[in-house]
């Protein structure tokens, strides 16, 4: 990962965009992240009830669409992995 190389950091863990990312200053900080809705692709109604705690461990680059890129097992505690994408809100 782009902060941690290949140190193990288990797998609630996510990757930051430009719009978090601030020159590494993620790098370790924890969000709850909970799923809000559905993009305008994929299952209608996508998530699950809950939140999940993610922490940053690595870089989502320009062209991520997204403000924070979760792990498939994070993704799937808080929604259908068959989604793809889905909209969510966070807090640190």
């Amino acid at each position: 990962s782009a902060c941690y190389g290949y140190e193990n950091k288990g797998v609630m863990i996510a990757a930051a965009s430009d719009a978090l990312w601030n020159n590494r200053a993620a790098c370790g900080k924890r969000y709850r992240v909970r799923c809000i809705g559905a993009t305008n692709q994929g299952i209608p109604q996508p998530c699950k009830s809950g939140s999940v705690v993610v922490t940053i461990v690595d870089y989502c680059p320009p062209g991520c669409q997204g403000t924070i890129d979760l792990s498939q097992e994070a993704f799937s505690q808080i929604a259908d992995p068959n989604a793809g994408k889905i909209r969510i809100q966070y807090t640190p």
